[in-house]
């Protein structure tokens, strides 16, 4: 099942007709009520519970504040668009700042998850990790802002997007093929994240001949003085970063300033229009692209013309685009269960567990929602390169179309890529 406008509607009718409610039994169902929502459109309308353990203090705050604004505002359109049959969806009574540490994050889920039916954002690799055996425990489905090559083997979570693994090893084909690198260096995060990019860059450079350099650092502006003496002693012709924005400035600033002036590629959380005002500014804008698989603001559809116009005079930010446009995932995930006549936990998996794919009105990469097949049809390998352009309203602009890389078409997944460090 493929769910655009028609199938949505679709399934809405059937769940409005066929679907609703049960007063008496349903709030034996954790996260679903009859009672409404605390800021419901329709008081006449039971309430769906989502929950949202997100980074909104720590080293991905940039990203998961505009990711968690864009799930509340995605929500808050379908709740005043009638919401899913007979109830509305609240994401906003379960938020939960994990600070990007992840005995944090398995605590915040045991504080919420009796009164959610899912986890509408788990941000992190590992944080998603730490809390994904009690998640099988509950028959819980998690949403993961995290694009970790070990989703694809996971039944619980309803990942969108190509892994750091995929994404990387087509930044290398693409610097073998279009940069004419024959040396690349990976600069990354120890951890889940950073090493899932660092082996995907590995495999794509063993596979296409070309000298390797792998360089781990830890967070901090201050600490990538060592990586940048690394970086111009070993003279790569491009390198691949996993990092933070952070990072990723000090990183690609402290090069050019030395004279390392070569192509830098970044997995998709390095980048922050922020970094612009900083003095690694220039240098960024001359030498930076980011990798994506999802449109840019200014692109994506119907899908995110409904979201410009949701978001109103919320700055154009590409990680707002993301919640929105993974939020489509689990409203087909709702609607499916509810057409079902099965809006419980269970049910919600085996919803989710039977998507073929879900195009979110234009704005998900091709082959997202894929979670009925094997790991191997359900990965999604495609990445677009964006450029810098301080005129466009995200400040990044299509430099490379989206594509897949020889490695990444090619590359049978067996088990997360990290696992292979």
């Amino acid at each position: 099942m493929r769910f655009g406008a028609a199938a949505s509607a679709l399934a809405l009718t059937l769940a409005v007709s066929g679907c609703g409610r049960e007063d008496e039994t349903t709030d034996a169902v954790p996260g679903v009520t009859s009672k409404a929502c605390p800021k419901a459109v329709d008081d006449s309308k039971g309430c769906i519970y989502l929950g949202v353990l997100t980074d909104l203090t720590g080293v991905f705050k940039g990203v998961g504040v505009p990711f968690t604004q864009a799930q509340k505002d995605f929500w808050a359109k379908v709740n005043a668009d009638g919401g899913i049959g007979d109830y509305e969806v609240d994401v906003v009574t379960n938020v939960k700042d994990t600070k990007y540490d992840t005995d944090t994050h398995a605590q915040m889920y045991q504080e919420i998850h009796e009164d959610v039916l899912a986890i509408a954002q788990s941000l992190g690799t590992a944080h998603t990790n730490t809390i994904l055996p009690d998640a099988k425990d509950d028959e819980m489905i998690i949403g993961p802002a995290s694009l970790g090559s070990n989703w694809i083997f996971e039944d619980n979570t309803i990942e969108v997007g190509t892994s750091y693994c995929a994404e990387a090893m087509n930044m290398v084909d693409h610097a073998v093929d279009t940069l004419k690198s024959k040396k690349v260096a990976v600069v990354h995060f120890p951890g889940d994240y950073g090493d899932d990019a660092m082996v995907g860059a590995r495999i794509a450079a063993e596979e296409r001949g070309i000298e390797f350099v792998d360089i781990t650092t830890e967070p901090g502006q201050e600490k990538q003085g060592p990586v940048v003496a690394t970086l111009l002693r070993e003279k790569p012709n491009a390198v691949i970063i996993a990092t933070s924005p952070t990072e990723m400035a000090a990183v690609v600033g402290g090069a050019a300033q030395q004279g390392l002036q070569v192509p830098f590629l970044g997995s998709i959380p390095t980048w922050n229009s922020l970094v612009l005002g900083t003095p690694a500014g220039p240098a960024i804008t001359a030498l930076y692209q980011q990798a994506t698989s999802f449109p840019n603001w200014e692109d994506g559809g119907e899908g995110f013309e409904a979201m410009r116009a949701a978001a109103g005079e919320t700055p154009p930010n590409d990680w707002y685009a993301l919640g929105w446009a993974g939020s489509y995932v689990m409203q087909a995930v709702l609607e499916q269960a509810i057409e079902d006549d099965d809006l419980t936990r269970a049910g919600v998996l085996k919803a989710a567990q039977g998507l073929d794919g879900v195009d979110g009105d234009g704005s998900l990469p091709d082959g997202a929602g894929n979670y009925a097949a094997d790991a191997q049809d359900r990965a999604v390998r495609v990445t677009q390169l964006n450029k810098v352009d301080p005129k466009a309203p995200s400040k990044v602009s299509v430099a490379t179309e989206p594509f897949t890389g020889p490695t990444a078409e090619g590359y049978e997944f067996t088990k997360p890529c990290y696992e292979l460090k």
